[in-house]
């Protein structure tokens, strides 16, 4: 097994809150050291907000579990320092084969076009996902960044209040207790934090389990993603394969509903399995094999006074299309851009009932798309496996077919459509970059646009002039004049269209806040103020 499960990574070390005559308060305090609580609490770090993250583990997650990252996802790591990181190590793709019995149906490209720095997709084990986001935070606290990870640092009780919270934290060293301003749980899908405080999730659990083994092996399969339904070596189920980093294959396989977990996951069970699958003269050893559940729920609400969920502490889908860790990622940058402002007094606190709104919806996006590939995946009555299996049979032959196929919706960020913080939108300009939508990458000379986000509020001007600094409401606001000259192909299509320049005002997220044909001070600052929740006029 890699030394990587075993070191610790932020081992305990006596803090000096332990010592105090009475709690200390912290700005912001993130439970859970885990994908996304560690990106919270970096783009929180490199906001200059304080942050302390407690963890009651110190070590990487044990095994791949979230392995799929999204080229969103991607772009977030790039603000956050860890882009790089990522993609040198992860397996990159963009092509998918879907299998019916032992005859391929189809394949499928998810980045069909050019001119984006990252791929559509990488795999790479949660495990170094962690390991990286825990070096940034090395980084930035050898920066002198305001960044504190403590392990072995169980919260045990919380007491919630109208403007701030305490909470006990367990240690070697016995309990200690802290208060903050604001509390984020990211402490995952079994949420301690959602039990202290007599919360719980809304949704659908799935009558299925699919066995999950991380399998080292020297193999052939080609860098791609590979469904099967109805495999002969699962009948009547269905299979993934994935390839990871260091020549380990993830290997998913459907087991349906009335088993025993704890007989599977025993290697006796689980290796005759894979053998069915990769042939008995194919050499492996298991790495890690767990069992999971399909489920699909969320909370009702992610804000709660002041405490956050994001991640899998405030809401669940099935693994399959990646919408777990990559929705969390979003979670966070939606987040952390409305607290820093309310935290810096420069937007109400109601703002912060927009990151409700806004990721509410996309959880409600992810659920639905995963309960429609579950469906899919795992007919529950005679009729639906005939549709099923008569798409499959179409697919093969009749393009038609193929966007029925459903196994598994590969993860993709959600826009805001209707949000209250979008402003006006100018006719003509292409719906791909509408207010609410994410920002898309396109070359910029020798670089990439989303490369020149800083994070911050920007004014894009596309063709049209605008002022590189503005300050609205204490708010800094840099604009970016990019000229014809400058334009890459890929940059008009996805910003202009057929129209010869617009101006776009981002959000520090890199969503689109509003856009217009021309620059006019007035309407920005109207717009701004309506993106940071205040009265506009």
């Amino acid at each position: 097994m890699s030394k990587i499960f075993e070191t610790p990574l932020y081992p305990y070390e006596r803090s000096s809150d332990q010592d105090a005559v009475s709690p200390v308060n912290h700005p912001v305090i993130v439970i859970g050291a885990g994908p996304v609580g560690l990106a919270t609490a970096i783009d929180l770090a490199q906001n200059d907000v304080p942050v302390v993250v407690l963890d009651e583990n110190d070590k990487v997650s044990f095994g791949s579990r979230a392995i799929c990252f999204s080229k969103r996802s991607l772009e977030i790591m790039d603000r956050l320092g860890c882009g790089d990181a990522y993609v040198d190590k992860g397996v990159v793709w963009n092509l998918g084969k879907v299998f019916f019995g032992d005859r391929k149906v189809y394949d499928f490209n998810l980045l069909p076009e050019d001119g984006h720095k990252r791929p559509a997709f990488i795999n790479l084990q949660q495990y170094y996902c962690e390991l990286y986001l825990v070096d940034r935070v090395r980084e930035l606290q050898a920066e002198g960044k305001p960044i504190e990870i403590r392990g072995n640092s169980k919260v045990t009780a919380l007491e919630t209040g109208a403007n701030g919270n305490r909470l006990t934290v367990e240690t070697p060293d016995g309990p200690y207790d802290l208060t903050c301003d604001w509390l984020i749980a990211c402490d995952g899908a079994g949420s301690p934090t959602r039990r202290m405080m007599g919360l719980d999730f809304v949704g659908r659990v799935f009558e299925d389990n699919f066995l999950i083994a991380d399998v080292i092996m020297k193999a052939d399969f080609p860098t791609e993603r590979w469904f099967w339904f109805d495999p002969p070596f699962n009948k009547g189920q269905s299979a993934l394969l994935h390839k990871q980093p260091d020549g380990v294959w993830r290997i998913d396989l459907q087991l349906g509903w009335d088993i025993d977990k704890e007989e599977e996951k025993k290697p006796e069970n689980v290796i005759p399995r894979l053998k069915q699958m990769l042939g008995d003269d194919v050499e492996f050893d298991l790495e890690w094999v767990s069992i999971y559940t399909f489920q699909c729920r969320r909370m009702e609400k992610f804000r709660h006074g002041h405490v956050l969920f994001a991640g899998d502490s405030a809401h669940q889908v099935s693994p399959f299309g990646a919408r777990g860790a990559n929705s969390g990622f979003q979670d966070a940058e939606n987040l952390v851009w409305k607290l820093k402002l309310v935290l810096d007094g420069k937007a109400p606190e109601s703002l912060l009932d927009s990151y409700d709104a806004e990721r509410v919806f996309a959880a409600d996006e992810n659920i639905l798309n995963s309960s429609r590939s579950t469906d899919f995946i795992t007919p529950k009555s005679e009729m639906s496996r005939i549709f099923r299996d008569a798409v499959l049979d179409l697919a093969e032959h009749h393009a038609f077919a193929r966007p029925l196929v459903n196994s598994g919706r590969l993860s993709l960020p959600s826009t805001y459509d209707g949000s209250a913080l979008n402003g006006p939108d100018a006719n003509g300009l292409p719906a791909r970059t509408r207010p609410g939508a994410p920002a898309s990458d396109a070359p910029l000379g020798d670089d990439w646009l989303l490369d020149r986000l800083k994070g911050g509020f920007t004014l894009l001007g596309i063709n049209v002039d605008v002022p590189a600094q503005l300050v609205i409401h204490g708010i800094e606001v840099t604009g970016i004049s990019i000229p014809s000259s400058d334009m890459s192909g890929a940059l008009r299509d996805r910003y202009l269209g057929e129209v010869d320049g617009a101006v776009y005002l981002l959000r520090p997220d890199q969503h689109v806040a509003a856009r217009w044909g021309n620059y006019d001070q007035g309407a920005v600052e109207q717009a701004l103020k309506l993106t940071t929740g205040q009265k506009a006029g």
